[in-house]
């Protein structure tokens, strides 16, 4: 169940912007938002409204499995008090998702529409948009540095956080790393993940352990490699006195993600295991239950194609009345 991912063929004119990010394109990024003292303002935590709200997202499971262990979250955490819908895509490809596909007004329009299906669905929970965007692509060529990856340039990202200023919306920075590792892309991206609405998203999929091409085999991480995640945003937010981050992770078979167990959890960050396979609505459930449920890590996500899920009869997608029905209620919301 590979997905479509952006070719060289379609970038080849942006290779030259590959390792070209330079330190002035950093020292010009935004810097936090503060308040008039200089500090990021943050909601202090309610245990017992947190309490409440991981009851709700429960939804009456009974399996036992749930909910996982973890620490209470710093000071301004969103989950599980708001549900995060968010548009994923990358700018220099139609075919990557709804966030590039359509003209920068009518994405805003349809990601509002989209919100207020999910404030209509679920009147207790409050709904926060965010664009997700794929800072770094899978090639289905080597390139300049052999990894089979392509950074986007820093200028595009601050075209996604412009828009996401525009609408009080979440930015979140995906990574495909193909050849290269996520201890080498990460840091890469610190200019942004200082940001207090910026968040990060890891895709199993496209990280090639076995030197494979991109879209050959699917990839996967272990819990090693996401632990590196959450330890270095658990710095950036200690360093930068940030709210808890919101580390997404993509999933939609077993070998994708090793030793789940061992995956850390901290204050500081909040991990999304983001059911991301497509096709019909009960082959998507299914998905979930055996891969996101059966392994539980601490909250859930739920992708939805607009394109890919209905090429199988209903031929539709999965409502939010639908997708409230699980167990667990996802928090983390994506359309591609």
């Amino acid at each position: 169940m590979l997905r479509g991912f952006l070719l060289v063929l379609h970038l080849c004119f942006f290779i030259a912007c590959d390792n070209v990010q330079s330190e002035q394109q950093k020292k010009n990024t935004a810097q936090p938002a503060k308040d008039n003292n200089g500090k990021v303002e943050m909601i202090p935590l309610d245990t017992a409204e947190y309490n409440d709200r991981i009851t709700y997202m429960l939804n009456g499971d009974s399996s036992g499995k749930w909910p996982s262990k973890a620490p209470y979250p710093k000071a301004g955490a969103i989950l599980p008090f708001k549900r995060i819908i968010a548009y994923y895509g990358n700018l220099y490809s139609r075919q990557m998702g709804i966030l590039g596909e359509l003209p920068k007004h009518q994405m805003i329009a349809k990601l509002k529409s989209e919100v207020r299906k999910w404030e209509k669905a679920d009147p207790k929970t409050p709904v926060q948009p965010a664009l997700h965007y794929i800072a770094v692509t899978a090639q289905g060529t080597p390139g300049p540095g052999g990894m089979y990856r392509l950074r986007m340039p820093f200028k595009q990202i601050d075209t996604v956080m412009s828009w996401a200023k525009e609408i009080n919306a979440l930015v979140f920075l995906d990574v495909q790393v193909g050849l290269s590792t996520i201890q080498k892309e990460l840091p890469e991206l610190e200019a942004y993940l200082k940001l207090p609405n910026v968040h990060f998203g890891m895709d199993p999929e496209f990280s090639m352990k076995g030197g494979e091409k991109p879209g050959t085999v699917i990839g996967s991480y272990d819990a090693q490699d996401i632990n590196f995640v959450v330890d270095y945003l658990t710095k950036m937010v200690k360093k930068y006195d940030l709210p808890p981050k919101v580390l997404v992770v993509h999933r939609f078979t077993q070998g994708m993600v090793k030793n789940y167990k061992q995956i850390k959890k901290t204050p500081e960050v909040q991990i999304v295991m983001h059911m991301d396979g497509w096709g019909e609505p009960a082959k998507k459930m299914g998905t979930y239950k055996y891969f996101i449920h059966s392994e539980p890590v601490q909250f859930t996500g739920f992708k939805l194609f607009y394109k890919n899920d209905l090429k199988q009869p209903p031929h539709r997608l999965l409502t939010p009345e639908e997708l409230m029905k699980a167990k667990p209620r996802p928090l983390y919301i994506q359309y591609q």
